[in-house]
């Protein structure tokens, strides 16, 4: 897609977002050229800050290809960002749902047309406390390998100093500057997978391989190393119930010998 298909409404978000960005954030941006010229395409980025949509957005704006993100249907809803969220062409996610596959289709329509579809693999902000990457959920794996599109990783750092996540006052820490740092690599091989049945297995390895390059970009980010194995939101509860379970069982025993 071409700057001249960018369209009335994204020109309009850009008009407004730009301005603030430019002024309030440096950046430091790499890899642009590993945006495609044309054709549909798959952008998969990491998640640790609610102002990572502007942070990337804006990186990927100025390379000229646009993102369609998936997003939470409650941002539709109603009012000016929803408005902008539906005349920008963003995906609704609906989760849990009857309509949850619409936003698988709805990606599949726009890569077939020719757009960037930006995924957050791990489906929300990272629970990992050193905030690298965790496991991520497949629905990045299922498109790739049904539209066979060219798949970007993306990593980004730095959005997260100016809103961290899951902070309970939600405000912005905007001086000193902050700055956003954003690096696009070559795309993920996947061409092994393409003849394969989409197995729960299959789909796993594919999303794995994507996260590994992602995370990697990351790591030459932050100058530092991943974790060997992802955080695992999953069986970090399993771990911290199982936990809980050792403490009662615990203070019931020391309550017994105390009563003796």
């Amino acid at each position: 897609m071409s700057r001249r298909r960018i369209g009335f409404w994204y020109r309009l978000a850009a008009v407004i977002a730009k301005p603030p960005l430019v002024v309030l954030f440096k950046r430091d941006w790499h890899g642009m050229e590993h945006i495609p010229v044309d054709g549909g395409f798959i952008t998969a980025i990491n998640h640790n800050s609610y102002l990572d949509p502007l942070a990337y957005g804006h990186f990927q704006y100025n390379s000229g290809r646009v993102p369609r993100f998936l997003a939470k249907d409650s941002l539709f809803k109603g009012g000016f960002v929803a408005t902008m969220m539906r005349g920008t062409g963003q995906i609704p996610v609906y989760r849990e749902s009857t309509n949850a596959l619409d936003s698988f289709r709805a990606a599949l329509d726009a890569i077939e047309r020719g757009e960037c579809v930006a995924f957050y693999p791990e489906g929300t902000l990272t629970r990992d406390p050193e905030l690298w990457p965790m496991t991520a959920k497949t629905g990045v794996a299922r498109v790739a390998l049904r539209t066979k599109c060219p798949v970007v990783p993306v990593a980004q750092w730095g959005a997260h100093l100016a809103m961290p996540p899951y902070a309970k006052d939600k405000k912005f820490r905007l001086f000193p500057r902050k700055t956003f740092r954003v690096r696009a690599g070559a795309p993920v091989d996947l061409a092994r997978f393409y003849d394969k049945e989409p197995t729960p297995e299959v789909l796993k390895e594919v999303t794995e391989l994507i996260m590994a390059a992602v995370t990697e970009l990351l790591e030459e980010l932050r100058g530092e190393q991943a974790p060997p194995t992802p955080y695992d939101p999953r069986q970090a509860r399993i771990e911290q119930r199982l936990k809980a379970v050792d403490r009662s069982r615990s203070d019931r025993t020391k309550s017994l010998e105390d009563e003796k």
